[in-house]
């Protein structure tokens, strides 16, 4: 047999409250996040919480993901990465490098596959994970607690002791619940350490790997004046330059 699910994440502002989740039915999903990270790294916590959930199992894995970055991290350029110490061709260090170690463990033995969808185009699967994750991250922007769904088994939602329950410290109980005050005393809320933002525009490079980089090629792009404004935004939105800005939607 096959297990077949979908994996997402989601975050509100990215960074900012993230949210992942892993979706097989309405019978075997899970989903959590944190207060403070980036869509990718939900989106590998996803994949991750999904392998850790079905470690018991002899199945192969079908993994719908909507991610490139996390597809071709885990089957294009994690085997250049780990030869090279967790270093990207350019030898500034990988992003997310705990998440990737940690998926790169939990599939050690496993038979898994990896299929890109695309995202928000009606796939099932996609779209149920899709809904959790960001539901997830709704609920640590509203310093809520999420609703974590029956794991694999169908287990207790809270339970660490369950294969589906192995996550963090950090999401099975949110950053700001505070320890046990007199009753006339607040909490207070604990300010998130703020997370690495941005993949950066070396990280498409990888999928070279050893291979030589050609040299850069320049590039002459004509735009409209709503289309630089657009651009314009987005490269203050990054704190990057409007060149970087158009690499990284290219």
């Amino acid at each position: 047999m096959t297990i077949t699910a979908a994996a997402d994440g989601s975050a509100l502002g990215n960074p900012g409250p993230n949210g992942w989740a892993w979706y097989i039915d309405d019978q075997h999903w899970a989903a959590g996040g944190s207060p403070h990270g980036t869509n990718n790294q939900g989106e590998l916590q996803a994949v991750l919480q999904l392998l850790r959930a079905t470690a018991g199992t002899d199945e192969k894995l079908l993994i719908h993901c909507d991610s490139r970055y996390v597809i071709d991290s885990v089957t294009k350029w994690m085997p250049g990465w780990k030869r090279r110490g967790w270093r990207k061709s350019d030898g500034a260090p990988v992003l997310n490098r705990d998440l990737l170690q940690s998926i790169d463990e939990a599939m050690q033995g496993r038979d898994v596959e990896f299929s890109w969808v695309k995202g928000h185009a009606g796939h099932p699967l996609n779209e149920a994970a899709d809904e959790r994750a960001n539901a997830a991250a709704t609920a640590y922007k509203n310093r809520q607690e999420p609703k974590r769904g029956p794991g694999y088994a169908g287990v207790a939602k809270h339970d660490p002791s369950t294969s589906s329950g192995a996550q963090k410290e950090s999401e099975t109980q949110p950053s700001w619940v505070a320890e046990p005050v007199e009753a006339s005393k607040a909490p207070v809320p604990k300010t998130p350490t703020p997370a690495q933002l941005w993949a950066e525009a070396s990280d498409l490079l990888d999928g070279l790997d050893d291979q030589p980089i050609p040299d850069p090629i320049d590039l002459t792009v004509s735009l409209t004046g709503a289309e630089h404004a657009r651009l314009r935004d987005r490269a203050e939105a990054q704190g990057v330059s409007l060149a970087e800005a158009l690499r990284r939607l290219i």
